[in-house]
């Protein structure tokens, strides 16, 4: 398994002076980094690039940043649903440059959009057709696109296992895959076992979230049924560890109102010692 941690721990906005921190994450010994990225953040893809493959790191990206609310693939209007197909193409295409091995996130709606009413016919239909295009866009690139279900809170559209892997069945393309994160799945399924085994082969990895956003191991996700069943399937794959620098006023703008990263060199090291005990 491949252990790595999200550039959001350290800093809200990617740059170019962001780079030591790329020598930070390699100097734990970590595997690969997740970059936030959106229309507000800007950065040397080449810069960037080189860092990380001189350090040994593989590259993710998730749109984190700004992401403009009509650039949805599960919208009733298909001008929404073509600008969105258009802006993850251009993050996919970063990705590309970046030399980045996947895009991950709730690119099949947008993330914080929750539509309160009965799904209408034909919705998850509609973000599944885009989905195949962007799947088959990205494969062309090199970069696998990994579907991420989100708790009620961030989306109505994708949040337990079985949701994703509908999504997945009705979208019908080999470069889509699932990553599942702890944190969201807390409040939307009762049985972690069986979340993980449901998703099968398309498992491209987790995010080892604590329900708090803190350090894994330190909440009530539990770590043992996850662990466990990940030694059951032979999982191999991406372990990630995510959340918001509260440090400074970065957590308190996505809604995190407690300290649960001020330090986030602390955090890694000790949610690799407890990753590291648990998959032992």
């Amino acid at each position: 398994m491949k252990i790595g941690t999200h550039s959001y721990l350290f800093l809200e906005f990617w740059s170019d002076d962001s780079l030591h921190v790329l020598d930070a994450a390699a100097g734990f010994g970590l595997d690969f980094f997740e970059i936030g990225v959106g229309d507000d953040i800007h950065f040397s893809a080449a810069k960037t690039r080189g860092r990380a493959e001189s350090l040994g790191l593989e590259l993710v990206i998730s749109p984190g940043g700004a992401w403009p609310v009509e650039c949805d693939l599960s919208s009733e209007d298909d001008s929404d649903r073509q600008a969105g197909l258009a802006w993850h193409k251009k993050q996919i295409d970063l990705a590309n440059e970046l030399g980045a091995v996947a895009y991950c996130g709730s690119m099949y709606g947008h993330t914080g959009i929750v539509r309160k009413r009965k799904p209408p016919h034909g919705e998850l239909q509609q973000s599944a057709e885009k989905l195949h295009e962007l799947a088959s866009f990205a494969e062309k690139r090199g970069v696998c696109i990994v579907l991420e279900p989100m708790s009620h809170f961030r989306t109505h559209l994708v949040n337990t296992p079985e949701q994703v892997m509908r999504l997945i069945r009705l979208a019908d393309h080999p470069n889509l895959r699932v990553l599942l994160d702890t944190y969201h799945l807390i409040t939307e399924i009762t049985d972690y076992g069986e979340g993980i085994r449901s998703v099968g082969d398309c498992l491209w990895g987790l995010h080892m979230c604590e329900n708090n956003r803190g350090v894994p191991g330190t909440g009530i996700v539990p770590w043992d049924e996850v662990f466990g069943t990940l030694k059951e399937i032979d999982f191999d794959g991406y372990l990630g560890m995510e959340s918001y620098y509260s440090g400074s006023e970065f957590a308190w703008k996505r809604g995190m109102f407690h300290n649960v990263c001020p330090d986030p060199e602390a955090f890694i090291r000790q949610g690799m010692e407890f990753m590291k005990k648990a998959m032992v």
